[in-house]
């Protein structure tokens, strides 16, 4: 695994759950954001939990767990969802492949959410296996990155449309090419036998050096995602918070999922909070009382050049520009998500 390849490099690395790893950084962080917004990047995000769902009973199996019907998700598509607790509340996001009418994979973050997946499947329904692990995950993002594909001979990605994927062959070895990505940028994830994966990465690395690619680690993943107002599992999922609260509601399409009564019954009440962007003001001073927001991620943003945010602010004063105050007494701006490319066109473009 690429994991074991950083060590030898003396890479840091950081835990993401269980024995999962990522690389933090392999130069300076600002440097590899700045790579990705004006060329390419390339991530190890091997860490990633990957689960198979197969079988006659996949489909129904597939829309209790997660938010979104399947019936416009074609072989060769893929789309984003949620992960709901039975109270409505987000468990965590996922992307789903659709490779074949009876068969899925599943993307978390997270490789122990094997365990709460198996405790929703009932006798006689599909295989859930856990592939985590198997495969090497490379997200290649930037204005660029497609340039570097076509170097290095993945002719299979020409025409390919945003949230679809194809097969190619990369470095030897066969790949499955999705076109998504988490910085904001056109991009797409790479997944390949874990044993080419060393292979992979470093004959990317090679031929992308004409077109400005750098190697980058997670310090630049977490500033380009917030600048691209995109939720962490570890961040703002760990706030307890429904997709009402997330402004992600429009994934919720499958009335069958765990979760989807509580939020029915939810939707009359109203939302007491929601998610925002917070820039810091650098005071903690202020007259009168102002009200508290929670910050669940913050990044310096090389585009902007200062401390960004994003947390939770009560729904009376999310609207962009209003005084809040933060935990530690800092003072914050409320600001609309994304910062960055706020109509995400980019990841479309081609």
């Amino acid at each position: 695994m690429l994991d074991a390849y950083f060590s030898d490099r003396r890479v840091e690395q950081l835990k993401v759950d269980g024995s999962a790893t990522v690389p933090l950084r392999f130069s300076d962080a600002r440097t590899e954001h700045r790579a990705t917004r004006s060329s390419a990047g390339l991530f190890d995000f091997s860490f990633m939990s990957l689960f198979e769902v197969s079988g006659p009973q996949a489909r129904a199996y597939l829309e209790r767990v997660q938010t979104r019907r399947l019936s416009q998700l074609a072989p060769g598509r893929l789309f984003y969802t949620l992960l709901l607790r039975e109270d409505g509340s987000v468990f965590n996001d996922a992307t789903l492949w659709c490779l074949a009418p009876e068969r899925y994979w599943l993307f978390t973050g997270r490789r122990s959410d094997h365990a709460w997946l198996e405790q929703w499947r009932q006798a006689g329904e599909p295989q859930l296996a856990n592939l985590s692990g198997q495969y090497a995950i490379l997200a290649l993002q930037g204005p660029r990155s497609f340039d570097v594909l076509r170097r290095a001979r993945a002719a299979a990605l020409d025409g390919l449309r945003y949230f679809a994927f194809s097969d190619a062959n990369l470095a030897g070895a066969s790949a499955r090419i999705g076109r998504l990505g988490y910085s904001g940028e056109l991009g797409c994830e790479i997944l390949l036998p874990a044993a080419a994966g060393v292979r992979a990465w470093n004959g990317l690395l090679e031929v992308g050096a004409a077109e400005g690619l750098r190697e980058c680690g997670f310090e630049a993943a977490n500033s380009l995602r917030v600048e691209s107002g995109y939720i962490l599992f570890t961040n703002e999922l760990a706030a307890g918070a429904d997709p009402f609260e997330l402004g992600l509601a429009r994934l919720v399409t499958s009335g069958a999922c765990i979760g989807a009564a509580a939020l029915r019954a939810r939707r009359w009440r109203g939302t007491l909070r929601r998610l925002v962007g917070l820039v810091p003001t650098g005071s903690r001073r202020a007259s009168g009382d102002l009200p508290a927001a929670q910050l669940t991620s913050e990044a310096y943003s090389p585009v902007s050049g200062r401390l960004l945010g994003m947390g939770f602010a009560p729904a009376a004063d999310a609207g962009p520009g209003n005084l809040l105050r933060l935990a530690d007494g800092r003072l914050a701006r409320s600001a609309r998500l994304p910062y960055y490319d706020p109509l995400r066109l980019l990841p479309r473009c081609l």
